[in-house]
């Protein structure tokens, strides 16, 4: 009777422990492995997705409209353990989803963006003044808010707390923003209990510069947000980053040291001046000229797209820096006899089958 009584409590308390199941911190190689299963199950392109498992307990529910720069988030969720997977598509192969990556000049990471007459995105990914982002997948994260977050207010009311955010290539890169995005809206207080948040980024490019950066690992610090990269996949490697003595702290000597040298003595002044001019001045020169073409010349391309968006002033600054906690998936000698180098073949390690191959072989997985 007692021993009956004892497998009843074991019973009783793993259903109760499976049923207030909540997501964990750390990088966990089968949850990437999930998400890689997700994406390759709602691109459903084989070229891309070959040989990429899928987790039988996920379900895909919701499926958004284009919007934006041809831009599209999925919704899967696990019913069993409360979890949604809110998943952001890549780059698609158009020109329209192409332009969203080199509409790439920055803007203020706090602000607003008028994206149809009637929808205008408010948004605070960052606090400090100097914190700038993405121009174009800023204008991509605010199109799939609308959506978005009014499906996650819907399974808050259902009863989910956990909510993963994810995505590859581009959707990596939003999903750095709608991290941000969905922090911010958690401070504000839109859900009344708590929630957790979990990133995984894949394959992601820089989002925004180093002060974006300090408050994305601040508000995800203790392993909740990652961006998992093969060595060899250029895509984490860009936009073009240009420091300026203006992208520094306040406090930096290097900021202004227009007071250091008129303290020095002739000619030791008309050299030092002469030196920090020819240093800082092609840096300068090259920061407005990608903000000329990246931005300005590129947002006129957008609006032959979206005629109602009305693109803000631009954050002066090209200093695109990688962001967050990553996970580097290293190529090994057999991934090379199977992936090796070709130049033909731009994006050969950027794709879910070369970081399933890596994740197998450096995790152990099955």
């Amino acid at each position: 009777m007692v021993k009956r009584s004892l497998v009843a409590f074991c019973l009783l308390f793993a259903t109760v422990n499976q049923a207030f199941a909540q997501l964990q911190p750390g990088f966990s190689p089968e949850e990437y492995r999930d998400f890689l299963g997700i994406t390759a199950g709602s691109v459903k392109d084989t070229s891309f997705t070959k040989g990429i498992p899928q987790n039988p307990k996920f379900s895909l529910i919701y499926e958004s409209p284009l919007v934006g720069l041809e831009n599209k988030w999925y919704l899967w969720i696990e019913e069993g353990k409360k979890t949604a997977w809110l998943t952001i598509r890549g780059t698609a192969n158009n020109p329209t989803s192409w332009l969203a990556n080199f509409y790439a000049a920055m803007i203020p990471a706090k602000g607003s963006l008028q994206i149809r007459d009637d929808y205008q995105f408010q948004y605070q990914f960052a606090e400090h003044p100097k914190a700038a982002v993405h121009v174009g997948w800023t204008l991509s994260t605010g199109a799939l808010a609308e959506t978005l977050v009014p499906k996650m207010d819907s399974l808050y009311q259902a009863g989910y707390r956990d909510f993963m955010v994810s995505g590859h290539s581009q959707g990596g890169a939003i999903a750095y923003l709608m991290t941000a995005h969905l922090h911010q809206l958690k401070k504000e207080g839109r859900w009344t209990e708590a929630i957790r948040i979990k990133t995984y980024a894949s394959a992601a490019p820089k989002p925004g510069n180093l002060f974006f950066a300090y408050h994305y690992e601040f508000i995800t610090q203790g392993g909740w947000a990652f961006n998992v990269v093969n060595a060899s996949d250029w895509v984490p490697e860009v936009p073009f980053s240009i420091q300026t003595v203006n992208d520094f702290n306040p406090v930096n000597p290097f900021t202004d040291a227009s007071e250091f040298i008129k303290k020095q003595k002739f000619p030791q002044k008309l050299v030092f001046k002469k030196v920090y001019n020819k240093l800082n001045k092609p840096t300068q020169k090259a920061q407005k000229n990608f903000e000329k073409f990246l931005g300005k010349y590129a947002g006129k391309q957008v609006l032959k797209t979206l005629p109602e968006y009305r693109y803000p002033s631009y954050f002066q600054s090209n200093h695109f820096t990688r962001t967050g906690s990553f996970i580097v998936l290293q190529p090994t000698d057999s991934y090379r006899k199977l992936f090796p180098d070709d130049q033909e073949k731009v994006f050969l390690h950027h794709g879910l089958r070369p970081y399933y191959h890596l994740l197998k072989e450096q995790f152990d997985l099955k």
